[in-house]
């Protein structure tokens, strides 16, 4: 089963498959070289030209690779207590959210309406900036007057999750067009 990007586990399969593509690429670049040498006993013909064209999408396999390398998925433990607590919420899960200063892992996002909640591990991030950056890539998007906070504290997190879950549970959710909208904007900038 494939793991799409937004739920729990997929930083580890991307990484298994960035692997395998790897793997694959660069054998297949070195296959052609050899071949080439083979055939022609030296290094300059078409089949080194080849070689040359399909570095192109294995190099770009292996940034990928190495852009996920320091973020770990989430255990599945903490995966299942949080979708327990928050089923009438749109929910992300282990985004690497990029801007053009940072790279911020965040591991569970909690959408509904106007209030945006997330976690993350990180204690280094900067939770400050990755919510005014969510905020004004939501604007840019003309989805205005939204609430994002990031927490380090897991207990604190999951507290402000249930209470939106609460709350959306008692509106019965009407805003789902609007949840997917920035579920779908969230998930453009993330790894």
């Amino acid at each position: 089963m494939r793991v799409e990007k937004g739920e729990a586990g997929y930083i580890r399969a991307r990484k298994s498959w960035l692997i395998m593509e790897n793997i694959f690429c660069f054998a297949l670049v070195a296959g052609l070289v050899i071949t080439g040498y083979l055939l022609n006993h030296t290094k300059l013909n078409l089949w080194t030209f080849i070689a040359i064209l399909v570095c192109l999408p294995a190099c770009r396999a292996l940034v990928n690779l190495i852009m996920l390398a320091p973020y770990d998925s989430i255990n599945e433990a903490r995966e299942l207590e949080v979708s327990g607590k928050t089923e009438s919420l749109t929910m992300l899960y282990e985004l690497v959210i990029t801007s053009e200063r940072k790279t911020m892992p965040v591991d569970i996002l909690a959408i509904n309406g106007n209030t945006i909640c997330g976690y993350t591990r990180n204690k280094k991030m900067d939770t400050a900036y990755a919510g005014e950056h969510i905020k004004s890539i939501l604007a840019k998007n003309k989805l205005d007057k939204i609430t994002v906070k990031i927490f380090q504290d897991y207990k604190a997190f999951l507290s402000r999750a249930e209470g939106m879950n609460n709350i959306a549970s008692i509106e019965q959710n009407h805003l789902n067009r609007r949840n997917e909208d920035i579920k779908e904007i969230l998930l453009d900038i993330s790894l």
